[in-house]
């Protein structure tokens, strides 16, 4: 009886060696190549210039000296904004910060951070795509002040002003720089699909603030969430789509072999 067992177990492990080889044969380099990271730089450093930023007190140069990364990233710039955007060697995933200033004022009045990892599915494992975005500005008192018919219509209306601001951002520096303007558009159709959901369905403006955030479908991603909170003049938007959202509600943790 013993020795049945046995070879049961054996030939359990056997079947599952099998396929193993045979998936590893199959897949070639592409397994070794998908588990592996794809290397510097890293997401504290991408992180780096967003995090140091502060809005209303962070001069241009302040700005100018953290946000590139010379030897992985291409620096674009016009009068009053300036973002810096890159790409790994095995181009999986892509990334900008940009920030932006008021032309009668000489401080950070707008911040954004985009980090985007396409990895495709490979057989039997689960894809990993998912794109991650942030952003910090400051809403004019026009926008804020203005008289609103209620919370929710102020809320939808202040997401809608987010939305102005990074088109009109991204427009000045992402003309002559294919890669930033392409990862400008994920941004744009992921704050548009949830204006669209808003339109239809106002009340759903009174998550946007909650800590779990607003889920909507994603024609790309397929599962988002994304958070919105005022305080003050100071609006900050979370973005998460893809295999991020289930992490939504947790801290952001930075693995600095990533």
């Amino acid at each position: 009886m013993k020795a049945a067992g046995k070879s049961k177990g054996e030939g359990f492990l056997s079947g599952v060696y099998f396929l193993l080889i045979t998936f590893c044969l199959f897949c070639g380099c592409s397994v070794v190549e998908y588990f592996q990271p794809e290397g510097p730089p890293f997401y504290e450093q991408i992180y780096a210039a967003y995090d140091s930023t502060s809005l209303n007190m962070s001069s241009a140069a302040d700005v100018l000296g953290v946000i590139n990364l010379p030897e992985y990233e291409l620096l674009s710039q016009s009068k009053r904004v300036v973002a810096s955007v890159g790409q790994k060697k095995k181009g999986y995933k892509t990334w900008f910060n940009m920030v932006a200033f008021d032309e009668n004022d000489s401080t950070a009045k707008r911040k954004y951070l985009l980090v985007v990892d396409e990895k495709p599915k490979i057989l039997f494992v689960s894809p990993m795509e998912n794109l991650s975005f942030d952003c910090e500005m400051v809403i004019e008192s026009e926008v804020l002040d203005k008289p609103y018919a209620d919370e929710r219509t102020r809320r939808i209306a202040v997401l809608k002003g987010v939305l102005e601001r990074f088109r009109s951002d991204i427009a000045e520096v992402g003309q002559d720089n294919k890669m930033l303007n392409d990862s400008g558009m994920m941004v744009n159709q992921a704050l548009g699909t949830v204006l669209v959901k808003l339109d239809s369905s106002p009340a759903l403006a009174s998550r946007l603030h909650e800590p779990a955030g607003l889920l909507f479908d994603h024609v790309s991603f397929g599962k988002g969430k994304i958070q919105m909170v005022v305080t003050y003049d100071i609006v900050t938007v979370k973005i998460r789509l893809g295999s991020l959202v289930r992490k939504f509600e947790e801290p952001d943790v930075i693995d600095k072999n990533k």
